[in-house]
């Protein structure tokens, strides 16, 4: 296809040729992924494998809801419960 002036036509034929390659790409990558899926079932090992998926993906969630639900305390409250903390030690006034 040669280059020409963008018009209606080319914007849609453009169009349509990137949504076919995604969707090539799409069915590609699952395809893959299938495959994967069915040497990982063939194996013997399956349910040791399963087991430790299932662990780290706990894992993995764990890190994540900790990361989210911790939130970092107040950065001016914390200087001054340093602050406090500084007065009342003996010799802190300065």
């Amino acid at each position: 296809m040669a280059d020409t002036p963008h018009s209606g036509a080319r914007a849609e034929e453009q169009a349509v040729l990137l949504v076919a390659g995604l969707m090539d790409l799409a069915v590609s990558t699952v395809g893959s992924a299938v495959g994967a899926a069915r040497q990982l079932l063939r194996r013997s090992d399956g349910a040791d494998i399963a087991k430790d998926a299932q662990r780290d993906l706990m894992a993995r969630g764990r890190i994540a809801l900790d990361r989210c639900a911790t939130a970092p305390a107040a950065h001016l409250e914390v200087l001054a419960r340093h602050a406090l903390a500084s007065r009342a030690a003996p010799g802190g006034d300065v």
